[in-house]
């Protein structure tokens, strides 16, 4: 298992691991507020199917764009525009599935979700309940780490694999950044472009094409975060110029490029907030960096 990083960013404590440890295609982190004000944080969408795991007795609300609410444990499809997190002595663990294994994990398709939320007890019934009387049972962020992933794991393995195809085009679609050709991909798997479509929809919740858009829409974001100008990102991620670049920002996230890239979603991201030392350390923001 790797270090544990921590630092107190935009009013959050957050913990992530540093190195090796994680489950394949798994990412997590650990998040508290800082204080006892109560927050508000926009999560704008992501190329991944994220769980969180709620610690504590802290309130918390989960709001998504439509007005649908949850509170506890919850999963997040691919949803379509940002959602907000609110609430006091929020305490939980974010877990990020890449579509590749989420269907295994949660026990259904991403595609069962649909641009919403569902509860982790409807998901996994008492699996869920145990593993939140165990997390809150377990003191320090390295244990709930190696917990969390024991359960994870266990759950990936005995879950239903994609099929090998869906695999390579997801895979490719992350490795080009989102810019390879729906054509190309069906081209490269050997499928029609129906039946990619038809079965990377089902298995993994999201259309080629969207997933497309996704990708690059996660990878513009990195770069404007890292203080990057916008009209040097559009071109790098293949946008037409910086207007297409503002659009696309606008549809996913609800918001500007640059309030996208001072958000503090982009927390535990290892491009926007890059691991200088193991060693816990505070971090304060500058604008551009």
């Amino acid at each position: 298992m790797g270090p544990m990083v921590h630092g107190p960013i935009a009013g959050w404590e957050v913990v992530r691991r540093a190195g090796p440890g994680r489950p394949p295609r798994i990412r997590m982190a650990g998040f508290r507020t800082a204080g006892t004000a109560p927050v508000d944080v926009r999560v704008v969408p992501h190329p991944a199917v994220s769980v969180a795991l709620a610690l504590g007795d802290g309130p918390r609300v989960v709001d998504t764009v439509s007005g649908r609410q949850r509170r506890g444990d919850v999963a997040l499809g691919f949803l379509h525009g940002a959602v907000r997190v609110r609430g006091t002595g929020i305490e939980c663990i974010q877990v990020r599935l890449s579509p590749v294994v989420a269907r295994a994990v949660l026990g259904v398709s991403p595609a069962e979700l649909g641009n919403d939320l569902a509860s982790l007890d409807d998901l996994w019934g008492r699996d869920a309940r145990r593993i939140r009387h165990r997390l809150n049972e377990t003191p320090s962020w390295e244990e709930r780490f190696s917990l969390a992933e024991e359960l994870l794991l266990a759950r990936a393995e005995g879950g239903r694999a994609l099929d090998p195809e869906v695999v390579r085009a997801w895979d490719l679609l992350v490795r080009t950044r989102g810019r390879a050709r729906i054509d190309a991909l069906a081209a490269d798997v050997g499928w029609s472009r129906k039946r990619l479509w038809t079965r990377f929809r089902a298995q993994t919740g999201i259309a080629p094409k969207r997933a497309a858009g996704l990708i690059r829409f996660d990878h513009a974001a990195h770069r404007l975060a890292t203080g990057r100008r916008a009209a040097a990102v559009a071109a790098e991620a293949g946008y037409a110029d910086q207007s297409h670049l503002h659009r696309d920002v606008v549809a996913f996230s609800g918001v500007t490029p640059s309030t996208v890239a001072d958000g503090a979603w982009m927390a535990v991201d290892d491009v926007a907030w890059a691991v200088t030392s193991a060693a816990p350390a505070a971090r304060t923001r500058r604008p551009g960096t």
